[in-house]
């Protein structure tokens, strides 16, 4: 059987070192916070202005002024800090950022990454993702391996417009793992889901990637 959608984040929680900062990008990455594993402690980081995000609030907690860049209510901790996005975009422009994990409607087998538009949709703004896969160290896409229509998302190459080349270091999805030791290499397919056979991912993937 497939992982589930907090089954995915958790996955990717995997990746959260002890003193990372860390972005977590809109829908499936957003779960990761509740996945932190044991003894780890990162501090979360939002684009509109906010350093420590605490967890999501319970309905009888939920103050509708403090919102993560998703527009999801969110809680504070002691160590919570706010700023301007201005502020918050030159931490992610410089660099200060250890860790992103983003979702994804298309991944390359070079990693480049489309997740901001398609093209006839509506667009309700280009967001900050190109800031993020610019600016930081590492980024996991979170996603469903394959479309609605079971069409693949991680392909030789994208169709949609790109949000960044070359820029993924990490794949999760809903089947298996892909993770590259450098970029400019190949993926190579790491992990399964439970259940999940390498020809399944075969079968429902044309991006070039390595299963030894």
């Amino acid at each position: 059987m497939a992982w589930d959608r907090n089954a995915m984040a958790a996955r990717a929680a995997r990746e959260l070192k002890d003193g990372f900062y860390v972005n977590l990008g809109i829908g499936i990455p957003t779960l990761v916070a509740n996945h932190v594993p044991a003894g780890v402690e990162v501090t979360l980081q939002s684009e509109n202005g906010m350093l420590g995000i605490g967890p999501f609030p319970y309905d009888d907690e939920v103050d509708p002024d403090l919102i993560n860049a998703g527009k999801q209510t969110v809680s504070v901790l002691p160590s919570t800090s706010f700023f301007s996005s201005s502020q918050s975009f030159a931490m992610i422009r410089g660099g200060h950022i250890d860790l992103a994990v983003l979702g994804a409607m298309e991944v390359s087998e070079g990693g480049d990454l489309a997740n901001w538009m398609i093209p006839g949709k509506m667009v309700k703004g280009m967001g900050g993702a190109m800031d993020l896969v610019a600016g930081v160290k590492e980024i996991v896409v979170v996603m469903d391996h394959t479309a609605k229509d079971g069409a693949p998302k991680f392909l030789p190459a994208c169709t949609l417009p790109l949000t960044g080349r070359g820029v993924v270091d990490m794949i999760v999805t809903d089947l298996a793992v892909f993770r590259r030791p450098a970029r400019g290499q190949d993926f190579r397919l790491t992990e399964l889901a439970p259940g999940v056979t390498v020809d399944e991912v075969a079968a429902k993937t044309t991006a070039r990637y390595r299963a030894d």
